[in-house]
């Protein structure tokens, strides 16, 4: 059992067409949910990513602590300041701000899980989120993890009733905990693995690592471009931005079809491999951080 590449002309075709008319609007307007109290960063990182991908807004939910962080950091972003507990993550009331935000301002993506933590408020924060911001959405990192604390029948229900899609990206031990299994090794096991949780949750499932594994449990595809230089923590932050990114693109400008949360994953991991490729080439496998990640972005871009 093996998984084929997606073609460079399928990739080619998920890429949005710039014309000299367009204004930002056409390439969507991402929502990046992120960070708590000495986690900025990733809420920084996730922002530069969609930002990168060519997303035409991009704003950061964060908790208040961390808001002006992420501001001053990525400039080009705008920001929302949630109400945060002691411990600076987010309340599960502040979800009620989140979602006047998400309509008033014609939220095309969602991005919610990097450096959130798995606190109980932040659990909380996250399930109300994901049930009442219901707009197609990438989840990531703590998001998962605190997914994966749930019954898993009302997280199936939970995911199956939003009614918009969703792009799951687990790192393997993040899947062994989703699945409640032992971590899947070798390649027949992974593909099994990925289906199952797409089939189970009902969205399209990007499960990293050397030759991730992207699966919508109908078409399964490994993705050939990466490098050591992506074992850096963050790296996954960067990925999730630019998948957002990519995909509110898609949805916004209408100019690509078939399964957009797909073709997003799909085409998000190959620039973000390519990427990872071009930084170790210069910067070598030790030295490249996941901020130099971003900078490379263009590059993957130019390559394809």
């Amino acid at each position: 059992m093996s998984a084929k590449p997606l073609s460079r002309a399928e990739l080619k075709e998920a890429l949005v067409e710039r014309l000299p008319e367009d204004h930002k609007g056409v390439y969507g307007h991402v929502l990046v949910v992120a960070g708590s109290r000495g986690m900025a960063g990733a809420a920084i990182l996730a922002a530069r990513g969609a930002l990168r991908s060519g997303a035409g807004l991009v704003t950061v939910a964060s908790p208040l602590g961390v808001a002006a962080i992420v501001a001053g950091a990525v400039p080009s972003a705008m920001t929302v300041a949630l109400p945060e507990n002691a411990s600076g993550v987010f309340r599960p009331d502040g979800v009620e701000k989140l979602k006047r935000y998400a309509a008033d301002h014609k939220v095309t993506s969602l991005a919610v899980g990097p450096g959130l933590t798995t606190h109980g408020d932040a659990a909380r924060f996250v399930l109300h989120t994901l049930s009442g911001v219901l707009v197609p959405a990438v989840v990531d990192a703590d998001a998962l993890n605190i997914l994966a604390g749930q019954e898993p029948e009302g997280v199936t229900q939970l995911l199956k009733s939003r009614k918009q899609a969703c792009v799951f990206t687990p790192h393997p031990k993040e899947m062994s905990r989703i699945l409640r299994s032992a971590r899947a090794e070798g390649d027949t096991a992974r593909m099994k693995s990925v289906e199952r949780l797409a089939r189970d949750w009902g969205g399209v499932v990007l499960l990293k690592g050397n030759k991730t594994l992207i699966s919508s449990g109908l078409r399964t595809v490994v993705n050939t471009t990466g490098s050591a230089a992506l074992a850096k923590a963050g790296s996954g932050d960067v990925l999730t931005g630019l998948i957002a990114g990519l995909w509110a693109q898609m949805l916004a400008s209408g100019r690509v079809s078939g399964d957009l949360a797909f073709r997003a994953a799909g085409l998000g991991a190959w620039l973000h491999g390519a990427a990872g490729e071009a930084a170790e080439k210069e910067l070598t496998a030790y030295a490249a951080t996941s901020t130099d990640l971003v900078d490379y972005l263009p590059r993957a871009f130019a390559s394809l």
